[in-house]
């Protein structure tokens, strides 16, 4: 089965959807989001906690109710069509999507424009290989979420969790209320890796302890988990000998970071190897003209808000693009990660006669107090913020306007200076 689109669109999450109804918004006529589960909206739909839409919408939402809205609003674009259940295979290079679903079988989709918003995944015991026996009971902080959410059942009774990222934290919430008991929360770093109101309303709310600096050393249990050993961590995030304990529980649940899903893409386009995703520019395009990226697959974000943001960002580069209209730029300008900053999207910058602003995604190396971001290029500050608290767990973003942009040719530098009052 062959089809013939403007624009395809992989992955029918919240940058998906964004990704889809700006298209539309911008004037794109044929619109195709392609989705591998049985219903749009992606990891929304088993995040029934509320926090969700304070930027987008102005106001608070679950995550299936941020979903239906953004559902309901590509619903009412005629020029946007789904196809559900559907697995996409590969994506060549002069941008033909191979996909296969049970109804039309084998689908050979040409388009004008791709867009990647897969997501990611959950890291894995395999990934940080942890020592011990292999019993049941071990399970990824996403699939417990979604075995308590969507499959009315929990994973344990007396919980461990490692990793303080923020499924992590919310599933110890989430728990404590079936009435499970979550005996502890093991944290590598020295500083917690969510959102400081997850730490709070989740945690310290419910009085479950927080361990910094400590890792699991050993999983014990033959047929399920009967405890895990945890020890404290060195400089070098190395296990300290003798400062060992164990911690007896029946379910282990594994919050230890997200990985960018760019297995189709990463044969086209650039990658960045901090970020473990493509390399963009402001427009969301990634090195190979025509595709473009955004959401969880480019960086892993912190609120859906601003995955959205990313999404319609490419959407309308998209449709520009598939329509001949997208600025052509007359200089690339790289954007380097300067003095405690660890990751900024985009990665660069395409300068043409009228610029427009460009918004800068950031993260930090360590967590720091009183800081001053500073953005410049060839000597010259084009944006200088004062920050009174900074942390890896939070994203940073900043405008650069568009009258700064005009005439930049050097590489821009980011970086971030004690200093701020």
């Amino acid at each position: 089965m062959k089809q013939f689109v403007d624009i395809a669109i992989i992955g029918g999450g919240p940058a998906g959807l964004a990704a889809a109804y700006s298209a539309a918004e911008q004037g794109a006529e044929n619109i195709l989001i392609i989705e591998r589960d049985r219903e749009l909206g992606g990891i929304l739909q088993q995040c029934i906690h509320n926090g969700f839409g304070l930027h987008r919408f102005k106001e608070e939402l679950t995550g299936p109710g941020y979903a239906r809205r953004y559902i309901q609003m590509v619903g009412q674009k005629k020029s946007i069509r789904v196809m559900l259940d559907t697995m996409v295979l590969d994506v060549q290079s002069d941008k033909t999507v191979i996909a296969v679903n049970p109804q039309d079988g084998l689908c050979e989709i040409h388009c004008r424009a791709v867009v990647f918003t897969m997501g990611c995944r959950e890291r894995t015991r395999g990934a940080i290989r942890i020592p011990g026996e292999r019993p049941a009971g071990v399970f990824t902080a996403g699939v417990a979420q979604r075995m308590t959410n969507m499959e009315g059942c929990i994973p344990g009774k007396r919980i461990v969790i490692l990793g303080s990222g923020d499924i992590g934290l919310i599933m110890a919430r989430r728990l404590t209320l079936e009435g499970a008991k979550v005996e502890a929360v093991i944290e590598l770093m020295p500083y917690s890796n969510g959102l400081t109101r997850n730490v709070v309303q989740c945690l310290e709310d419910y009085r479950i302890p927080l361990y910094l600096g400590h890792t699991i050393t050993m999983v014990a249990g033959r047929d399920r988990v009967t405890s895990v050993t945890c020890a404290k961590v060195d400089e070098n995030l190395r296990p300290v000998a003798g400062t060992e304990f164990d911690i007896a529980c029946d379910c282990l649940l594994l919050s230890v970071g997200l990985i960018p899903e760019n297995e189709l893409s990463q044969r086209l386009v650039d990658m960045d190897k901090v970020t473990s995703g493509p390399v963009v520019d402001q427009y969301r395009q990634t090195s190979a003209p025509g595709f473009f990226a955004a959401g969880n697959v480019v960086h892993v974000h912190d609120l859906v808000d601003s995955v959205s943001e990313e999404g319609a960002i490419a959407g309308r580069a998209a449709a520009l693009y598939a329509r001949d209209r997208l600025p052509i730029g007359e200089t690339t300008v790289q954007v380097i990660s300067g003095n405690g900053i660890r990751t900024v999207v985009p990665q660069k910058l395409t300068v043409s006669t009228e610029p427009a602003p460009a918004k800068l995604f950031l993260r930090v190396k360590q967590p720091a107090q009183k800081v001053m971001l500073a953005v410049e290029s060839n000597g010259q500050t084009l944006l200088s913020r004062k920050l009174p608290v900074v942390k890896p767990g939070e994203m940073i973003m900043v405008e650069i306007p568009a009258a700064k942009l005009a005439g930049i040719e050097q590489e821009i530098i980011i970086s971030l200076n004690q200093g701020g009052e």
